[in-house]
């Protein structure tokens, strides 16, 4: 048995990305006069609004965002209500939306991927592994097997042909599962040595990771993660579990990329917007440390 309590450092990884990312969001709104509002605690979550006539949205860069109402698919996306609302922000007759969120890996995720030109870009289809012509479909539902012949209903972040995509931006982990519950997958004892996974007592650790490269499994797919450089806790997560794959042909088919190396294809606005609102930045033009004065005079 993997035993993998990390917490504590799994803390101050995130939270030092929360605290950067309200600071960020907060200049940014302020500067382009963003409708939004800031959750309680601290530090606040900055959560924005979309325009009157709901063609912009302070979240998304303008481009991305017409093309998610443009098309009927992501445009349900921006329905899905926010899981805390009710005890993190303050009132809205509209109701928030998890996307409205400074901190959504799937706000980000979509503004990259719904970004005119991205998958244009052979670079970004050859760094994803991915054909010309794959038009993203977010939160897949993978359809994992179980062993008692029904399947699992819960959904991967993105799908874009055949790769499967977890997002992460400042989630505090890949989740955990109680152990009873990680062996109802069919083919969990085919694809991993059980005994070495990450695990408490109870719990299998970094279960996101575990049901997804079953998914890819299942459907013939590869998989990526997608996380921050500044989370170096979730990448020794992946790195764990994927240890643990004893199928080597699948093991291949699974990949972990940064925010950061995928910002260094994409085009030159969405890099300006990346690194400004999330500081997402290439490797040429590093991002300034939290709190550092360079940062408040460059935005």
């Amino acid at each position: 048995m993997s035993t993998f309590n990390k917490r504590p450092v799994v803390r101050s990884y995130a939270g030092a990305l929360r605290r950067e990312l309200s600071l960020r969001n907060q200049q940014y709104a302020k500067r382009l006069q963003l409708l939004s509002r800031e959750s309680y605690g601290a530090p606040p979550t900055i959560c924005y609004l979309p325009s009157e006539d709901g063609m912009c949205h302070g979240n998304f860069l303008s481009e991305s965002y017409c093309a998610i109402v443009r098309d009927e698919t992501w445009r349900k996306r921006l329905q899905k209500a926010h899981s805390q609302a009710r005890s993190a922000l303050p009132r809205e007759d509209r109701g928030w939306k998890e996307l409205d969120s400074g901190n959504s890996s799937d706000a980000l995720l979509m503004n990259i991927f719904c970004f005119p030109g991205t998958l244009k870009n052979r670079a970004v289809l050859d760094l994803l592994g991915v054909e010309p012509g794959s038009v993203p479909e977010f939160g897949f539902k993978a359809r994992v097997p179980l062993a008692n012949g029904r399947v699992d209903r819960t959904e991967v972040d993105m799908r874009l042909g055949e790769l499967l995509v977890e997002s992460k931006l400042t989630e505090s982990d890949f989740q955990c599962r109680e152990v009873a519950l990680v062996e109802s997958y069919r083919d969990f004892a085919d694809v991993f040595d059980c005994r070495k996974l990450p695990q408490d007592a109870r719990r299998f650790l970094s279960y996101q990771l575990i049901r997804n490269v079953l998914a890819a499994h299942h459907g013939h797919c590869s998989f990526c993660v997608m996380l921050d450089a500044r989370r170096p806790d979730l990448r020794e997560a992946w790195f764990a579990v994927m240890s643990c794959v004893g199928i080597v042909d699948l093991r291949l088919r699974c990949k972990v990329l940064t925010w950061q190396e995928l910002a260094e294809a994409l085009p030159g606005k969405l890099q300006r917007f990346l690194q400004e609102k999330y500081g997402i930045a290439v490797r040429n033009n590093a991002t300034a440390p939290f709190g550092d004065e360079s940062f408040a005079a460059n935005v």
